[in-house]
């Protein structure tokens, strides 16, 4: 797999980097006559800039030039599974390891500057607390207190790759929901960043008890509420029908188009309309982003695979912006297993340091790429 952005420039004016901004649907149909897609920065002290497409350096000193920069205190929790993860890429390699959550905070340990804690609410099988408390031990700043097994229930997933972005999911074991109580001594966090895989991990009451109680960010991925699992441990994609529900206690919200897919529904389908239901048309997009935004959402983003990540907000006079940050290249992609978690928790540092929907998303397009090599 091989993207289009890299950065450069000195790493001491992260708060200065600069993108090329584009409509997203014109992106993905191509450059038309006339049309200018990129937009200089009115900046003028040096920062990270965007090199030309085809342009591309070696993605682990990238992500650490930029992380250097982020040197603030935060105080962060991670809420999610970890579950143990049969994974069989698409190179046909078997292991096994503890994901979602882990993965989450793994990222957001090597971005957090001294004194930063990285709290990870968790529960997986009695069996396994200690697994998942000695295995993210190795991280500094991570607070492994609240990974608890108490009800002996705890995520277990087989992953087949079809191929570097397509899986096929078998679920075996389930966790139970993080509540309120689990969190009530969590209120002074910096951002709370959510990681759900399925539509009972997390309830909506969590989410309401955070906005009640704290004035730290929510970060959410849509992944969970868009999934669910049967009785034969098959993983689905369902409709996400009380989502407007949800929207008001969100301040970043992250989902792929299959995700918004779910997301964005109509009244009443025909039987034939339901057989072609896949992923969101980029024309709808734009429609979806901005009920999104009316119904409280500060900054929605949407991966696009190859195509990179649309990201749409509200301007100071409260007009809608759309931008599209695109793709890092990555020369060999080994396993994009916790892309879209390590994705989430970059984010929350992104826009915590530069608070900037757009240079976040940039950061965290660094994160995910170094991710999956």
């Amino acid at each position: 797999m091989r993207g289009e952005i890299v950065c450069r420039g000195s790493p001491n004016h992260f708060g200065s980097m600069r993108c090329r901004r584009t409509s997203v649907r014109d992106t993905l149909r191509g450059p038309t006559k006339g049309h200018s897609t990129s937009t200089p920065s009115k900046r003028s002290n040096p920062g990270f800039e965007l090199l030309p497409s085809g342009t591309h350096m070696s993605v682990c000193p990238l992500f650490e030039r930029m992380a250097n920069v982020l040197s603030d205190i935060f105080n962060l929790a991670v809420l999610g599974p970890i579950p143990r993860d049969n994974i069989t890429s698409y190179q046909g390699e078997n292991f096994e390891k503890f994901g979602c959550a882990v993965y989450t905070a793994a990222c957001m340990s090597s971005l957090a500057g001294a004194g930063s804690k990285v709290h990870v609410v968790s529960h997986v099988r009695k069996s396994d607390v200690a697994k998942v408390r000695n295995l993210l031990s190795e991280f500094a700043n991570i607070d492994t207190s609240y990974v608890t097994g108490d009800a002996d229930q705890g995520a277990a997933i087989d992953l087949v790759y079809v191929d570097q972005n397509r899986r096929k999911e078998t679920q075996t074991g389930f966790m139970n929901p993080i509540l309120p109580e689990d969190i009530d001594d969590l209120m002074s966090c910096d951002a709370y960043v959510f990681v759900p895989i399925t539509d009972f991990e997390v309830p909506l009451e969590t989410l309401r008890h955070i906005k009640a109680n704290s004035e730290g960010l929510v970060v959410f991925d849509a992944h969970g509420p868009t999934s669910g699992c049967s009785v034969h441990g098959e993983r689905f994609h369902k409709f996400w029908i009380d989502r407007d529900r949800w929207l008001p206690y969100i301040d970043l919200l992250k989902m792929n188009l299959e995700e918004a897919q779910c997301s964005w529904f109509k009244g009443e389908y025909s039987k034939g309309e339901l057989l072609d239901v896949s992923e969101l048309t980029m024309d709808l997009l734009p429609q979806f982003a901005r009920h999104c935004l009316h119904e409280g959402v500060r900054a929605l983003y949407v991966t696009l695979d190859q195509h990179g990540c649309a990201v749409y907000h509200n301007d100071d006079e409260g007009r809608m912006r759309e931008h599209l940050v695109k793709r890092i290249l990555v020369e060999d992609v080994v396993d994009t297993t916790g892309c879209g978690d390590s994705f989430a928790g970059g984010l929350a540092f992104g826009y915590l340091h530069t608070g900037d929907f757009v240079k976040a998303c940039q950061f965290v397009t660094c994160a995910g790429a170094q991710r999956c090599t």
